[in-house]
């Protein structure tokens, strides 16, 4: 399939594709005797992994990294990847829970400040 094809079918630009490329997330496409990328069915796939590793919070480096590779490693790869990353959304969610608790706290001082006629400026 063309670059375009295989745009529409994933849903990204054209130029993403040519930069996945690039950054080495999937291999060089075969180019016709036209000159145009010619994708196959892996390619689609590929770029589905990369949008599923985008949405989970990796970045392309991480996804490049676990792609290439293969096998026994490829799954204790993926296995450390996924647990380093949800240990920064536990850290991420504790550190919003503080940020949560710190700004409720705050927004009653201010409250009662203001209640007793008090500049809020002044907690």
């Amino acid at each position: 399939m063309k670059i375009g094809e295989l745009a529409e079918r994933t849903g990204i630009a054209a130029s993403a594709i040519r930069y996945y490329e690039q950054a080495g997330l999937m291999p060089k496409a075969e180019r016709g005797s036209n000159g145009y990328r010619a994708y196959s069915d892996t390619a689609l796939e590929r770029i589905n992994l990369i949008q599923i590793g985008q949405k989970l919070g990796f970045t392309l480096e991480a996804i490049r990294a676990v792609m290439a590779l293969e096998g026994d490693a490829l799954h204790e790869g993926l296995m450390k990847n996924l647990d380093a990353r949800l240990q920064d959304i536990e850290q991420m969610m504790q550190t919003l829970a503080e940020q949560r608790a710190s700004l409720l706290e705050t927004k009653a001082k201010v409250q009662a400040t203001w209640e007793r006629g008090e500049c809020p400026h002044s907690l």
